[in-house]
């Protein structure tokens, strides 16, 4: 399995690369239910300069865009510098899509952690319920609609990436 040995970020877009409020229409497909100001993957660049003094570090998407759309389509809405990095995703197509949802989202990047076995990794994400306690040193909480724009998650962020690449 990629990423066995090396450093991995999971990444969440909802929260996190934009306000979390993304809806799903069958026809124009994701849309933003947010105030003015705020555009889907309005943070995607921000995140680019933040992991550039990186390059070792590696992307899996834990977020649900992939089970919506697919890893490969969830992966193209990404910067090219960003969508370099992806190397897979906490779902994929041979799971059972009821079963992976019905677990908290830390629940779902664990389990991918202990299958992949990173030598160090971190999670990017809104979602702060149920997460498993041994996993909290590598989750980063992002703000709900600021998502990674808020300093003092970016504060965090750079704090624990200098941490898990030295």
């Amino acid at each position: 399995m990629k990423g066995r040995g090396e450093l991995l970020l999971y990444l969440d877009y909802d929260g996190v690369l934009h306000h979390e409020n993304v809806l799903w229409h069958p026809k124009i497909g994701a849309y933003m239910s947010a105030p003015d100001g705020y555009v889907l993957f309005q943070h995607a660049e921000l995140l680019e300069r933040m992991l550039a003094p990186y390059p070792q570090v590696q992307i899996v998407l834990s977020t649900s865009w992939v089970r919506r759309y697919g890893c490969a389509r969830s992966t193209k809405q990404l910067r090219p510098a960003l969508r370099a990095r992806v190397i897979g995703a906490t779902f994929h197509s041979k799971m059972n899509e009821f079963e992976f949802g019905e677990k908290p989202r830390g629940m779902q990047v664990w389990e991918d952690v202990l299958k992949r076995r990173p030598r160090a990794w971190l999670a990017l994400d809104d979602d702060w319920l149920d997460w498993p306690e041994c996993c909290l040193d590598n989750y980063v909480k992002t703000h709900l609609s600021d998502g990674l724009s808020d300093p003092a998650v970016q504060e965090e962020f750079v704090q624990k990436l200098r941490g898990m690449c030295k």
